[in-house]
């Protein structure tokens, strides 16, 4: 069973995660940067069966239409949102995600943020280096900052990321709630310690409001100005999900304003960030109140190693014309 699989992102990083199974190992494999022209993908990748894709690649209708072979395009991650999946869905190419395989790894990058704002943790660091050492300590002491377990965590979204967060968060002591479409089970939200709250009541009771819901529709450009207005004074906004689920000129407004303290923010839009983006050019002291980290949340090597396992179960699966797992354009 032989298929030409079409990989769009960086060559070496599938290399070093591919499972090598037998059946990875024979499938023809073609490269390309993600950003490689239309027309050249079409010319390098006619003959492709599957796709697999760099979360944040564009894998337009014109794509998809141009390979008659193509049966399915998988996310490397959890994100889909730049595919064209409608298209796809018309067409009757699966598309495929690789949901829970970076479920730890995000949450630790959420309790990270929320620890790092909390601690003022980017100041600090410059402060030791620039030996400001106890200038900033005394500061810190005067003016006093919280532990995480004083904290109330709310989680607007609960799916597996959420549920990995509030587990880690039980340790710290935290009271978690959540908001989500769907209330879950009692069984669940014991499980994880958390407890439903609609979104107006969690915005208004959360010291740290945490992002974990996907980009749709619904969801893009949700955080606002409305919706930050409702946040404590003194809460944290933490983002780990998607940059397009924030406006980013009202977050910056919010923070210059005072409307909320600040913000933990491992994910921007649009992306790669440019150095002129109203997040990352605060103007003193407000950059202090913001604490970055690259988009890295999800992409531990014991993450890829899981969703590389799936993609290429995954492929399998669809060659002998079973119907795969964690479909998400519900063919």
């Amino acid at each position: 069973m032989s298929v030409t699989v079409l990989h769009l992102g960086a060559q070496k990083r599938y290399e070093t995660y591919n499972p090598h199974t037998p059946f990875s190992d024979a499938a023809e494999k073609i490269y390309l940067p993600m950003d490689t022209p239309v027309s050249e993908v079409l010319a390098a990748g006619k003959n492709a069966d599957f796709i697999i894709a760099d979360a944040v690649a564009k894998v337009p209708g014109e794509l998809i239409r141009g390979l008659p072979h193509l049966k399915m395009i998988h996310s490397e991650g959890v994100a889909f949102n730049s595919f064209d999946w409608e298209e796809a869905a018309r067409l009757g190419v699966y598309v495929c995600n690789c949901r829970g395989a970076n479920k730890a790894a995000v949450a630790e990058q959420a309790i990270l943020l929320m620890l790092a704002c909390l601690r003022n943790a980017g100041e600090g660091d410059r402060a030791v280096r620039e030996g400001r050492q106890i200038e900033v300590k005394e500061r810190m002491m005067v003016e006093g900052f919280a532990e995480l377990g004083d904290c109330t965590v709310g989680l607007v979204g609960f799916g597996a990321i959420a549920k990995e967060t509030a587990k880690r968060l039980a340790a710290f002591d935290c009271k978690v709630v959540y908001y989500a479409r769907h209330q879950a089970s009692a069984e669940e939200e014991s499980l994880c310690g958390a407890t439903y709250l609609p979104l107006d009541e969690l915005l208004a009771q959360s010291d740290i409001v945490s992002l974990h819901v996907p980009v749709t529709n619904e969801t893009t450009g949700m955080v606002d100005a409305r919706f930050l207005a409702q946040m404590k004074e003194t809460a944290w906004l933490i983002n780990t999900a998607r940059g397009e689920i924030v406006d980013n000129e009202a977050l910056a407004a919010a923070i210059t304003g005072g409307v909320i303290a600040g913000a933990g923010i491992d994910t921007l839009a649009p992306e790669p960030v440019q150095a002129d983006h109203p997040l990352v050019n605060l103007p003193a002291p407000y950059g202090d109140r913001v604490f970055f980290s690259p988009h890295i949340g999800g992409v531990t090597s014991t993450m890829f190693r899981k969703a590389h396992r799936l993609i290429w179960e995954n492929i399998e699966k669809t060659a002998r014309g079973e119907r795969p797992d964690n479909v998400c354009n519900g063919l």
